[in-house]
């Protein structure tokens, strides 16, 4: 009966691995879907491994990022697969991770490098193993997502944050091929990873390669068109089976674009706010009174500092409302109350804020309503949007959409930190 047992089981982890690849059909580009199917054995070989290994926490390959983990069971796990970035093949791997870190406890280095370490250096070690000695690829690129517990505004909330990790081969072979961890390190530092779309480095960089990136990044800082905003490797709508960068220039390696140092918390005591509150408060009552009539700032919450995410954000709370029309689903309500209201407050709000850099970014904090909705069971939804200051210029000068704004900054419904497309949004409020 055991040995029955055992056989199953070693079936069904061959079934589950094999349903974890993406089938060659499915892949639109004809040399990514040639290269899929010319080395389906060795992506099975990955899946294999991965079936086989026990991972601190449940992990699944999917091509939907962000599930929950009883959706993510039912959901199409097929994302090893062949594809394109930045004109190179890519061996392209995502998957959700059901660990829950604590913000309080651990840095959001120290958290992007649990997931690197717990998945995604296994994945790498098995897609070495089945590829290392092919002609492809020349990349290896994974975003796995893992859970994050934080309190928002008091409130105890858990989230979900994005690591992505894009290794070149050459890197990859000399990571899985040493024992040393400096050169282990050495050959992360070789590619780029991030935290939520922005450049993170998982560890330290070394004090002797600070002081040699420093000058050369005074030197020749990236024009505003070179910044990533949004990293994802997700689909894009209009291409389908390549992998989506809102930007289409980026930096060939990361150590100019990443913090050389650890980031040192900012001072969040009821102290520091109140300084802080004071040294802008006279601008901040000219805002509300300049900008009231199409802000619609609520009077009893005026403009104030509030601790979030280990940095101070100016919190400006106010009502949206929207036409009867709109009523939908709570991210409708929000990508509508973006585009509709907040991202109209952008240019003018920043003409009042004094760019001192003692503050981390403005929190659009808005209470979402339908005109003319007297229903009983009518009830608002609470939206942030929370952005730092640095994407917020870049935003002001058009230097990114309204998108990329959004992807690499916070939104909150009700609460709980989301993803929010607001292309899809508004198609699905042209077809009422």
């Amino acid at each position: 009966m055991r040995a029955t047992n055992i056989l199953f089981c070693a079936f069904l982890l061959h079934g589950l691995a094999h349903a974890q690849v993406l089938s060659p059909e499915e892949i639109r580009d004809p040399e990514m879907s040639a290269l899929q199917r010319k080395y389906q054995a060795e992506l099975k070989l990955i899946t294999n491994v991965a079936a086989a290994h026990a991972f601190p926490y449940h992990f699944y390959f999917s091509r939907a990022l962000d599930l929950p983990e009883k959706q993510q069971a039912l959901s199409d796990q097929r994302s090893v697969q062949f594809d394109r970035y930045q004109g190179k093949i890519v061996l392209k791997i995502t998957g959700n991770y059901f660990a829950s870190y604590s913000a309080d406890l651990m840095r959001p280095e120290e958290r992007a490098r649990k997931t690197y370490e717990d998945v995604m250096l296994p994945l790498l070690q098995a897609s070495v193993q089945a590829l290392g000695e092919t002609d492809v690829p020349e990349a290896f690129a994974f975003e796995i997502s893992h859970h994050l517990r934080k309190k928002v505004l008091g409130v105890s909330s858990e989230g979900v944050e994005n690591v992505v990790l894009i290794l070149p081969k050459d890197a990859a072979l000399l990571l899985v091929g040493t024992t040393d961890p400096k050169l282990q390190r050495a050959a992360i530092f070789e590619g780029q990873t991030y935290l939520n779309a922005v450049p993170i480095s998982f560890w330290p960089r070394p004090e002797v390669e600070v002081a040699h990136a420093q000058p050369a990044a005074a030197k020749a800082a990236p024009q505003p068109s070179e910044l990533i905003v949004s990293p994802r490797l997700t689909k894009d709508l209009g291409s389908p089976d390549r992998l989506a960068l809102v930007s289409p220039a980026v930096v060939a390696k990361q150590p100019a674009a990443v913090p050389l140092n650890e980031p040192v918390a900012a001072d969040t005591s009821p102290e520091a706010m109140k300084t802080l509150q004071s040294a802008h408060q006279a601008d901040l009552d000219k805002m509300v009174q300049e900008l009231n009539p199409q802000a619609h700032f609520v009077r009893y919450a005026p403009p104030a500092f509030i601790p979030f995410h280990s940095g101070l954000y100016l919190q400006l709370s106010m009502t949206t409302t929207l036409p009867l029309s709109a009523a939908g689903s709570q991210y409708k309500l929000a990508a509508l109350a973006f585009d509709q209201h907040v991202a109209l407050l952008i240019r003018p709000v920043l003409a009042y804020i004094k760019t001192q850099g003692d503050f981390e970014g403005v929190d659009f904090s808005t209470s979402v309503r339908l005109l003319g909705d007297q229903s009983s069971d009518s009830s608002a939804v609470a939206v942030e949007f929370i952005f730092p200051l640095v994407l917020l210029q870049k935003y002001a000068q058009y230097d990114s959409t309204g998108q990329q704004l959004i992807d690499a900054s916070f939104v909150l419904i009700n609460g709980e930190r989301v993803s929010l497309n607001l292309q899809l949004a508004e198609a699905a409020f042209q077809l009422q």
